[in-house]
């Protein structure tokens, strides 16, 4: 059977947790501009579409 000891990711060879980050925090802004950027489009068809 597997050992099921303490995670270890972050103590792993090989992991960037540097890069990870900056990839999260790209998708965390894509989010935000992508939601106001759809908040938009609704609004402008609110006004030009009624």
């Amino acid at each position: 059977m597997a050992e099921h000891s303490a995670v270890t990711y972050s103590t792993a060879e090989g992991n960037d947790y540097a890069a990870h980050e900056q990839t999260y925090e790209g998708f965390i802004r894509l989010v935000k501009f992508g939601t106001a950027a759809v908040a938009l489009i609704l609004i402008l068809m609110a006004i030009f579409l009624t």
